[in-house]
Formats: C-alpha cells, structure tokens, sequence
C-alpha cells in the first residue's frame, strides 16, 4: 500500500500542522490560566468564568454551547475516516478500533478496581480520552523520524477514542430525560438527514438552523448538549472523492477556529483552579490514583494489549514502517488526556469543586508525563531503528 493512500491527500497534513501549533496554543493557554488564577488576581480572574449570564456561568455557555462546535468537528472528521481515511478499509480499521478500545476499558478498568463503591465511581470515564490536539502535538516534534502510518494510526485512534467518549457521555452522563425535548432533537436529527439523502439539499443554512434548534433542545433534554454536534455532522451531506462538498468545506473551514479559539477558551476557563499548597496529598486518593494509573499505565497497556492481540489472531496487520516498540510509544501519548478528560470531568463530578479541581490537576500531570515518556521512549526506538 503506498503512503500516499493512507493520507487523504493535503487535508491531513493541514490538520497535522494545525494541531502542532494548536497543542502548543493550548499549553500556553493552559499556564495563563493557572498562573492567573493563583496570583493577586486570582479571585477576579475565576470571578469571570464564574460570573452568571442568564441561566449559566460563562464558564457553563462555554462548555454546553462552544464545545458543541468542537464535538461538530470531530464528528466531521470521523465522517472522513469512514468513508475515506483508515475506517474505510475494515482490515485497516480494525487496529486503530482495537488500540481505541483497549485504550479506553483498561484504564476504565484501572480506575474503576480503586474506586468502586466509593462516591468517586463515576470518574471511571476520565482516564479513557485521549486529546489528538496535544498527542500529534508531541508526536509532531520528533520530525520526519515518524513513519507516516504511525501518525495516521495515533490520528484515527484518536478520532475513535473521541466516537467512544461521546458515546460514553450519552449513556453514563446523561441525567434524568426531559422526553419531549429529547424527541424533537431527535425528529430534527431524522429531518436534517431526509434533507441530505433523499432531497440532495447542500445549502449549509438549513443545516445551521436545524443544529441550533437541536443543540437548544438537547440543552434541555438531559442528554448533554454538545451531542448535538455530532448529530448534526451525520447529516452534513458528504461525497466520497469530492473534496468540495459540504461535510469537507467545513471541516476545513472549522479547524483553525476550533484549535486557536474554541479549545484554547476552554482551557482558560476550566483550568482557572486554585493550586492548594497541601496538593500533593491528593494524589493518594483513589479517584487521583485511578486517573493518573489509568492515564499513564492504562492507555499504553490497554492500546498495546488489545492491537497485538486483534494482529495475532489475523484481524489485522500492522502498518507499514511500524513495529511494536513504535506502536507502544504511539499508546504512551495516549495518556495524554487533557480536553476531552476535563470535559468528563465537569460532567462525572458536577456540583463538588474539590473533586474537579483536584481531577483537573491530576490529568494535567498524567498528560504531561505521558507527553515526557511517550517522547523520550519514540526518541531512542525511533533514532535507534532508523
């Protein structure tokens, strides 16, 4: 199989520049926010995000309303990847399908085993995110060392560990269901799609109109809001081989916007969190202990395990280029949670701040050590094989 098919052509490489940069952003974004919120104006700083704009915080809007284009872009991407990335093949599909899977039930797995029964339990869905922004990130930095089918692997692992979240969101984090919301979202969903398939519509407009009535009632729902997004990338029409319909013409139009302003504002306002000076006692607790373990042993193990085990019994092969040492340091920047295991957070622990502020610490120290080892272990296996 040539290289040149396993990338969709310049969108992929576009995409990869951009989550370089764009993990870069969040890190900077990410420090400010920290450092601001610990200094002499620390109390202003969090004041903004906590401050009340109608029924919701600013902090609130932005996670239930500007994420939603963020979960919009994923949604799209993954509409890609089945129809002409790595999930178009099933052969191909299933090492990624495998590594995702395995990275996301054994560090459920982990979790789960040091906290069941305790009132932490529903963090289980924390460490199983990994965040394709600060991975390709990280992966990015060691140059053209990295086998072109080691980058698609780890981009579509991470497009199906974000399917496996939000499907993980819907069910676990769902509460109490307000039905009549929740079945016009669900009769809007069917109407935007008739109007794809069966009328051929392409004007984006009716698609906008139709994903903000979604998102409005899925707000109220019960089912978390930026479902929505992904509901709404299903209907977008998309051609396979035509790179100007609608679904791609968005995709491109979003990714700039989502990785320069969407995620680095989700960063400022939920890393706005005050570092006590007795932190570190926390990390002995089984929820802190369950993240870190799932982030930084649970992924790798979970990622490897599984694909070797999916190759051994013929489900797959491994890519080209790629051999185990290379695949187990792709799983080590797995770990790298960040976005989408903040995000669980919010959800898993709603209404107690010394849960999320705690959380939030312990995956940004999960996500920085996955980022340190899985680097330094690609450096020397990488260095080394070439």
């Amino acid at each position: 199989m040539r290289i040149s098919n396993l990338l969709s052509g310049r969108t992929l490489r576009r995409f990869m520049e951009s989550e370089k940069s764009g993990g870069l952003t969040l890190i900077v974004c990410t420090l400010i926010s920290i450092l601001l919120a610990n200094s002499s104006i620390g109390e202003g700083y969090r004041g903004i995000w906590d401050f009340h704009a109608g029924s919701h915080t600013v902090a609130e809007w932005i996670n239930d309303g500007l994420m939603a284009i963020f979960f919009l872009l994923v949604g799209l991407e993954l509409i890609q990847e089945i129809y002409e990335g790595e999930l178009s093949n099933i052969k191909r599909a299933m090492l990624p399908i495998s590594g995702a899977l395995g990275g996301m039930l054994i560090p459920a797995a982990i979790y789960m085993s040091l906290n069941f029964g305790t009132d932490t339990h529903a963090g289980f869905g924390i460490p199983m995110a990994t965040d394709i922004a600060f991975a390709l990130g990280v992966l990015s930095l060691l140059g053209n060392r990295v086998p072109v089918s080691l980058k698609v692997f780890l981009t579509a692992l991470a497009v199906i560990d974000d399917l496996g979240a939000i499907i993980v969101i819907a069910i676990f984090y769902t509460t109490s269901l307000a039905w009549v919301y929740l079945i016009i979202a669900l009769g809007m969903f069917v109407l935007l799609l008739i109007l794809n398939k069966k009328f051929n519509v392409t004007n984006l407009i009716p698609y906008l109109i139709g994903g903000v009535i979604m998102w409005y009632c899925m707000l109220h729902s019960g089912v978390h809001a930026t479902i929505a997004g992904v509901l709404l990338a299903i209907t977008i029409p998309f051609r396979r081989g035509d790179a100007k319909c609608l679904s791609n013409r968005m995709q491109h139009a979003l990714h700039y916007p989502v990785a320069f302003i969407v995620l680095p504002i989700f960063a400022l306002a939920n890393t706005a969190m005050v570092i006590e000076g007795n932190w570190d006692q926390s990390v002995g607790e089984p929820f802190a202990m369950g993240i870190l373990l799932g982030l930084i042993v649970g992924k790798p193990l979970g990622i490897t395990l599984l694909s070797f085990i999916s190759v051994k019994t013929g489900l797959c092969a491994l890519p080209r280029g790629v051999n185990w040492k290379a695949l187990l340091g792709a799983g080590m920047l797995g770990g790298i949670g960040f976005t989408m295991s903040i995000f669980i957070t919010l959800l898993a622990f709603k209404g107690n701040a010394h849960y999320i502020n705690e959380s939030k610490l312990m995956i940004l120290l999960a996500s920085l050590a996955s980022g340190i080892i899985g680097y330094a272990w690609l450096s020397n296996v990488l260095k080394r094989s070439r």
